[in-house]
């Protein structure tokens, strides 16, 4: 075997190492975070056990935590966002990719990647300047922030995901007589489905695990369980944004320990996410 011969083998054997100690470092960084962020949260799990999860009383001078309603607050507010962001997103994903002519669409892809890039405070800010006065710091102020924020990042993937759809078979529908709305029913709902609602999913994660924009517009109302989308409420990122500064001892454990119920909650929607994904990709090529 000579030099030249060589070369590449050794290329590829760098890469591929390369590559698996860069998917080491990302593994062991999460399982970093989940045993510091476990351990910082121990002492309150000890001390309320499963009261934690179902008591909706957060007492600070009684040492009494109970995170029901911060998570309450996260799935409501999360539900709303979804609600507003996946029509409007879908809808922008279909015109750019099926009506906008072509010296429209860059500049649109454009301008949705820019607002993904749009800082959380940003968002907040406007939240509290123009739609506060109006609907008051609540979970819909809340729920209308988090969907300008998630727009842009369930749009762009489902852009992408809905431009995969093979030309073929948009021609074989419309060379069968079908409409436009046919055709996306019938060619790319089927094909793209999977990584639409993968889409949608890793929207909910970003919902789920915003903390500013939640924090400058939710009220930071304690114990607020509520289907009144107008009243005040808190939730998890919030209130542990809020209450760190100030927090010692038994508190700053309960707001750990919100931070630990994010994290696996926000890991699981991503995982959700990608499996459903890749069966997509699976059962296309399989087709």
């Amino acid at each position: 075997m000579t030099i030249l011969d060589e070369r590449p083998r050794r290329a590829n054997e760098a890469f591929r190492w390369l590559s698996v100690g860069s998917a080491t470092i990302v593994l062991l960084l999460l399982g970093l975070i989940a045993v510091v962020m476990t351990a910082g949260a121990v002492p309150v799990f000890r001390h309320m056990g499963l009261q934690f999860f179902v008591s909706r009383r957060w007492s600070v001078a009684g040492d009494v935590y109970g995170a029901l309603p911060f998570m309450w607050g996260t799935l409501y507010t999360s539900i709303i966002a979804l609600a507003i962001s996946v029509p409007v997103s879908l809808g922008v994903a279909l015109f750019i990719t099926q009506v906008a002519a072509p010296w429209m669409k860059r500049p649109l892809v454009y301008l949705v990647d820019l607002l993904a890039v749009v800082p959380s405070v940003v968002f907040g800010l406007w939240g509290i300047l123009m739609v506060a006065p109006y609907l008051g710091r609540s979970f819909l102020t809340t729920g209308l922030i988090l969907a300008m924020m998630i727009t842009p990042i369930i749009t762009s993937l489902s852009r992408e995901v809905i431009e995969t759809t093979p030309s073929s078979e948009m021609e074989a529908a419309y060379a069968l007589g079908a409409t436009r709305w046919e055709m996306i029913c019938g060619s790319i709902w089927p094909h793209s489905k999977g990584g639409l609602v993968g889409a949608v999913m890793l929207g909910l994660g970003r919902a789920m695990g915003e903390t500013i924009a939640a924090a400058l517009t939710i009220g930071s109302a304690i114990g607020q369980i509520t289907l009144d989308p107008l009243k005040p409420g808190n939730s998890m990122p919030a209130v542990i944004a809020n209450q760190w500064g100030e927090a010692y001892d038994l508190q700053k454990s309960a707001l750990v320990a919100l931070a630990v119920v994010l994290f696996g909650i926000t890991v699981l929607v991503n995982l959700i996410a990608t499996a459903i994904v890749q069966r997509s990709i699976t059962r296309t090529r399989g087709k």
